[in-house]
């Protein structure tokens, strides 16, 4: 797995999921994202138990297909798989993927503020929303309730911010500690914050389910937590 040196160098731009990015975003997200494997490999299992065959599974914002691949090693019958993403260097790094697993995924090039969601089971999107401008935030959750299924499941992770701003410091003082403990310094872990600003706009916990509960869902639960990153559960 090519490690992630993005931020080695001074950046000049704010955070794109750009060529540079693709080629080692799956380090980047395992050194960056605590417990993102566990988090993966949780919600894979909560899917699994839903599994039957022609189940549609959307992720969106698939990047480089790893979770829908992971997914796919695991299912016991033919699953529905499609990822989206806007990021062409991440489909075609996802489509090499496939193509040497030999997965059936399908992929797609679209935003997912105007995708077109259509009687999907479940629908993923981890660490996605965050990066949709907080405006725009409800009026696509509102489209993924209406493409869901009745009981149809909406899994998502987000990174989050506290009300208690003293405790929202700390929280942000120990994820820098543990992202210098996979190895970045301090200098890639400014630079990634500074490329950020602006661009990855966290929701309070609040708000995530307030804004679930805009769009329609009425069973909303948090499944996991590590300090600020947290992943939900919605059914319609």
């Amino acid at each position: 797995m090519p490690k992630d040196k993005v931020f080695t160098q001074k950046i000049h731009k704010k955070f794109e999921f750009d060529e540079a990015v693709a080629s080692v975003f799956d380090d980047m997200l395992s050194r960056s994202v605590p417990f993102y494997d566990e988090v993966r490999k949780l919600i894979i299992s909560l899917i699994l138990a839903e599994q039957k065959e022609g189940l549609k599974v959307l992720d969106l914002g698939a990047s480089t297909a790893k979770f829908l691949l992971d997914l796919h090693a695991k299912m016991r019958v033919p699953m529905q798989l499609k990822g989206v993403d806007n990021s062409q260097a991440m489909l075609d790094r996802a489509a090499q993927k496939c193509q040497a697993f030999g997965a059936n995924i399908e992929l797609e090039f679209a935003d997912m503020l105007t995708y077109v969601y259509q009687d999907e089971d479940i629908i993923v999107a981890n660490y996605t929303l965050q990066f949709i401008r907080p405006i725009q935030r409800l009026e696509l959750m509102k489209k993924i309730f209406q493409g869901l299924k009745e009981e149809g499941m909406f899994i998502f992770s987000e990174k989050v911010i506290f009300e208690n701003k003293v405790l929202d410091k700390q929280m942000i003082d120990i994820y820098y500690d543990y992202k210098k403990e996979q190895g970045y310094s301090e200098y890639e872990i400014a630079q990634k914050r500074e490329a950020l600003e602006n661009v990855l706009i966290p929701f309070t916990i609040k708000e995530n389910i307030q804004m679930c509960k805009d769009a329609g869902f009425t069973k909303i639960e948090t499944v996991f937590q590590w300090a600020n990153f947290v992943t939900f559960v919605a059914k319609k």
